[in-house]
């Protein structure tokens, strides 16, 4: 299977190493920066890097790709990019889809007082994480947890996980693929601490 890496930082680097453990011929790597964890591990493999920052067009995908893999990429993959590669474009999203869409789902789901929450890798679209699901799976909240502890210790090791197991059944044939549930869709901006603390300081006074 012939791949592009889209992303950037520990889980993108984590991406680039399942996929050369599991002998995939990787074609390309797209970094938002060059002295990024997974640029620097995509020069170190020898892999052609190319620099993306907002938009990844179809001219950026090499040709007889199978897959691409989105791993902490805030880039929009467009209908031309995805439609490149022969299976589509993947993407990991930490929280339990369609619950806490948006870029800061990690922050929601600590502010908003979750006991549970997961990730999800599914099939990117012209939405915001609103792409059919393949694969899934969730884990506890601690009382204690942070943002990052919880990102540490559970989701992100789990979208390791859950790229490998899609990844595994698209080698063996299979295209996991199910809709997205439309009732419990949730969507929140970029968190934003101290404009949530000034909101909740004018409402107490009121």
């Amino acid at each position: 299977m012939r791949v592009m890496i889209v992303g950037q930082k520990w889980l993108g680097e984590q991406v680039l190493r399942l996929c050369l453990e599991r002998g995939l011929d990787v074609a390309a790597v797209s970094a938002p920066r060059v002295d990024d964890r997974l640029a620097a591990a995509a020069v170190d493999a020898g892999i052609p890097l190319c620099q993306v920052t907002r938009r990844l067009d179809a001219e950026w995908v090499p040709g007889g790709v199978d897959l691409i893999l989105c791993a902490h990429a805030h880039v929009f993959v467009t209908a031309d990019a995805r439609a490149k590669a022969r299976l589509g474009a993947l993407g990991y999203h930490p929280s339990l889809l369609p619950r806490h869409r948006g870029r800061d789902a990690v922050h929601w789901t600590i502010h908003m007082g979750d006991k549970t929450a997961g990730g999800t890798v599914y099939w990117l679209d012209d939405g915001a994480d609103t792409g059919d699901i393949a694969a899934q799976d969730w884990c506890w909240v601690r009382r204690d947890d942070t943002p990052e502890s919880l990102w540490r210790r559970d989701l992100g090791p789990l979208g390791i996980r859950l790229f490998g197991e899609v990844i595994d059944a698209l080698r063996a044939g299979n295209r996991p693929a199910r809709p997205q549930p439309a009732e419990p869709a949730t969507w929140e901006p970029a968190f934003a601490p101290s404009k949530l603390a000034s909101a909740s300081a004018t409402v107490h006074r009121t």
